[in-house]
């Protein structure tokens, strides 16, 4: 069934009016019915609160197959990062509808677009487009394991619940960057880590020459860059254009 459809069928098998799981979940009651009559796309946090309110997983109304796409990827981090479909589109130069399209799966952007789009959120273009594969999963995974944590023990050094850590190596959650940074944090890595696929990886070292992959192996390198996973896009510029004068200064 789609999502308005099983909404309202869990809600009228409890006894629920439109008022009364409104008031429960913390919505209006008329946003509530455009949902149910598929008039409107909820975000993954309104979901949350809809399925909680029902006492439902929110694997009834996301399957494990319905992965999250590439819309609700952009309309995740758009409103983590605390910005309207019009800032978005304003920071973009990309028109309000054609995002909201965007978002809402009507449309797939092309490659400029989804460029820009992740430029302005400030997020690498492969947290969006990397989908086919489970590797934010399997690497969590790899790294739990080879500290010797539970899934139990995880969630609770990063202040997360231990099905979500389930749900995100198993595949069926694409994980926000505060929850990356959270779970990060308590393993002990950089984000870049779990944000990067292995792939892209190998394609850069395979890039490099053997004294710069040597170069990458030293202990205060990799501290370095460390520090680097944490910058924002105005830090990192303010960086690069030190080095490029430092550079400049050392051929003088």
């Amino acid at each position: 069934m789609e999502i308005g459809s099983t909404i309202r069928h869990f809600r009228e098998e409890r006894g629920y009016t439109l008022d009364d799981l409104a008031g429960r979940a913390g919505i209006s009651p008329s946003y509530l019915s455009e949902i149910e009559r598929g008039h409107k796309r909820p975000s993954l946090k309104t979901l949350d609160k809809i399925c909680t309110a029902l006492n439902i997983p929110r694997e009834t109304l996301i399957p494990a197959e319905n992965s999250v796409s590439l819309g609700d990827k952009i309309r995740m981090v758009r409103q983590e990062k605390g910005y309207s479909l019009k800032e978005l589109s304003a920071k973009t130069g990309i028109s309000f509808t054609y995002l909201s399209e965007i978002e809402r799966g009507v449309l797939h952007p092309a490659a400029d677009t989804l460029n820009r789009i992740a430029a302005a959120l400030e997020v690498p273009l492969s947290l969006l487009v990397s989908h086919t594969e489970n590797w934010i999963g399997k690497k969590l995974k790899d790294v739990r394991e080879s500290l010797g944590l539970t899934q139990s023990a995880l969630a609770a050094q990063a202040g997360l619940s231990p099905a979500l850590i389930g749900q995100i190596e198993a595949g069926k959650v694409q994980p926000s960057l505060n929850t990356i940074e959270k779970i990060a944090r308590a393993l002990g890595i950089s984000p870049c880590y779990l944000l990067v696929a292995r792939d892209q990886l190998e394609e850069m070292l395979a890039s490099m020459g053997p004294d710069l992959r040597e170069l990458l192996l030293n202990e205060n390198v990799q501290a370095v860059l460390r520090q680097i996973c944490y910058l924002n896009d105005k830090q990192l510029r303010f960086l690069l254009k030190f080095i490029e004068v430092f550079k400049q200064a050392q051929l003088e």
